[in-house]
């Protein structure tokens, strides 16, 4: 279609002909997003943002077999203890990741909706790579300690990590077609399972590489290599998101945010053709921009739109849903390593040098087995459903079940890590979590809010939903810190197990509060109406209408 600009005022008879034009124009570059094939741009644009949710999962559950190796090389040792982190160090190592991330999901989200996806895409990737490599030549000095400095640069990876939630998933999901739009936010998310898995992977990898030094001896060498272990099993995050930083850089604008936000309807079409025919894109930067008038995001208008029930209830919703399940995956996530030595699974009967090797080994083993045969499995059982089933019963479906398995593993504790056979089931159970998170509202929390909220908002909205469930991990991991030796070594660990459960059923209730997105479109999802949503004509400058003559037939 072509538009010719002209530079005299509109005439005032002609703002009717101008209004109806340009929201039929705005429909039809909708519907062709909408309705387009499944393309090579759509596979780019999940795999860009699956490589970063990746990385953000390597760099976050790392720490949880890395934190073992400091504990060596740097905590106190007992008479009844090798070299163990002490619980404020321990706590400090671990919470403070989910501590960045809420404020980086909170002002990412925000900066996104206010001067774009694209310009904020890359710059949260760029934060974790130089946070991620500055964690792995660390060191301490005599005014703060290698614990401190770790503390204060996982703080600010988080806040990069944090980021890369409610910008990939508002990138993916205003690209996507609406019958695949499930699938393509799920496999983005899914990268977090092979993230996991990674981490446990050259956990294990680098145990076996330095087996023989570890068994060396003197014992001062051998502390040496595990501070070498950790060193490398942290900086190795740097690598996928230095590969993903370019493509992160390169991917264009999203025609939403063009068309709704910046209100420049014929430039988001001609940006639509562009990028479904997998072109360049031709921004001109000294091009004037037509501006339509449309909604605009202010706090007056987030509170008029938020105050409706009918939108208020969902945010809650998704805001509830991710708190609870956070509060879980995070709690068992960030304490996996503690809990399979809890019920003594893989415990080494060896002392000394080799008890030390035979314990990471045995960490490493157990954490590669809870990736495995839980988490990956479950996302891609997501992946096929998810478009068919819809993601409401399935985050319902997860939440009864994790209900379940929570109370069985927390109220059947003593009896099932008094024997070998009891411990082998807490272990199917414990994957079994891990399944039917992926299968269930670790990924649906992810998804829903990328849909159901107005492109203004899109991003903002995500970006609370998400924060709001790392809010529920630092709680989590606080708890556990806190709790878990309660009684004795580890003696409150089913107590938590029974709070999980409770928490699962919470998700229960919250989930009845969201709407069902399959098959339905984003605009039709932000409850407004999008008949008039042009509201009036372009700002000084006006178009002929003779090259629109076959949107109004």
């Amino acid at each position: 279609m072509a538009v010719r600009w002209a530079s005299s005022p509109c005439p005032m008879d002609k703002d009717a002909d101008i209004r109806f034009t340009l929201n039929e124009h705005r429909r039809a570059a909708l519907a062709e997003i909408d309705n387009a094939k499944f393309s090579w741009f759509h596979l780019k644009v999940t795999v860009v943002a699956g490589v970063g949710f990746f990385t953000d999962a390597y760099d976050i559950f790392a720490i949880n077999f890395a934190s073992t190796m400091l504990g060596y090389v740097y905590g106190h040792s007992t008479a009844t203890t090798t070299g163990q982190l002490t619980p404020n160090q321990d706590l400090g190592i671990k919470v403070a990741t989910p501590v960045g991330t809420l404020f980086g999901q909170l002002f990412f989200g925000w900066l996104a909706d206010v001067v774009g996806r694209k310009r904020m895409y890359g710059v949260e990737l760029v934060i974790i790579i130089v946070c991620t490599f500055a964690q792995a030549i660390a060191g301490g000095a005599h005014a703060v300690s290698i614990i401190g400095a770790l503390v204060v640069w996982r703080v600010l990876m988080g806040i990069g990590i944090g980021g890369d939630y409610p910008l990939s998933a508002t990138i993916a999901s205003e690209f996507a077609a609406t019958r695949i739009r499930g699938r393509m936010l799920t496999a983005v998310f899914a990268a977090q399972g092979w993230g996991s898995l990674a981490a446990a992977l050259v956990s294990f990898i680098v145990v076996v590489a330095f087996k023989n030094k570890i068994l060396a001896e003197p014992a001062l060498d051998q502390l040496n290599h595990i501070d070498y272990m950790w060193r490398i099993l942290i900086g190795f995050g740097c690598i996928p998101a230095a590969i993903a930083l370019y493509f992160r850089l390169t991917i264009p604008e999203t025609p939403r945010f063009t068309m709704d936000i910046e209100r420049n309807v014929i430039q988001a079409t001609d940006d639509i053709g562009h990028a479904l025919a997998g072109n360049e894109f031709n921004h001109d930067p000294d091009a004037l921009m037509q501006r339509v008038e449309a909604p605009r995001a202010s706090w007056a208008d987030f509170c008029a739109y938020f105050g409706k029930w009918e939108n208020g209830k969902v945010l809650l919703g998704t805001a509830i849903s991710w708190f609870a399940l956070d509060t879980a995956f995070y709690g068992l996530g960030l304490n996996s390593s503690i809990i399979l030595t809890a019920i003594g699974f893989g415990s080494p009967s060896t002392s000394g040098t080799q008890g030390v090797y035979d314990s990471l080994y045995n960490v490493a083993i157990g954490n590669l087995i809870l990736a495995a045969a839980g988490l990956i499995p479950g996302y891609y059982a997501c992946f096929f459903l998810i478009d068919s089933w819809g993601r409401r019963p399935i985050q319902l479906m997860g939440f009864i079940v994790l209900t379940v398995l929570f109370a069985i593993m927390g109220f059947g504790y003593d009896k099932l890590v008094q024997t070998t056979a009891g411990k082998d089931l807490f272990v199917f159970l414990y994957c079994l979590t891990n399944f039917f998170s992926g299968f269930g509202p670790n990924t649906t929390t992810f998804v829903i809010p990328g849909e159901v909220f107005p492109t203004r908002y899109r991003s903002t909205a995500h970006g609370i939903s998400a924060a709001s469930g790392k809010l529920g991990a630092i709680i989590a991991q606080v708890g556990f810190s806190r709790l878990a030796n309660f009684g004795g070594p580890n003696a409150f660990v089913k107590h938590l197990l029974e709070i999980f459960a409770f928490f699962m059923l919470i998700g229960v209730f919250s989930t009845l509060l969201l709407p069902e997105t399959k098959q339905r479109t984003l605009e039709e999802l932000s409850n407004e109406k999008q008949d008039d949503f042009v509201r009036a004509g372009v700002q000084a400058r006006h178009i002929e209408l003779q090259d629109f003559g076959d949107l109004r037939d």
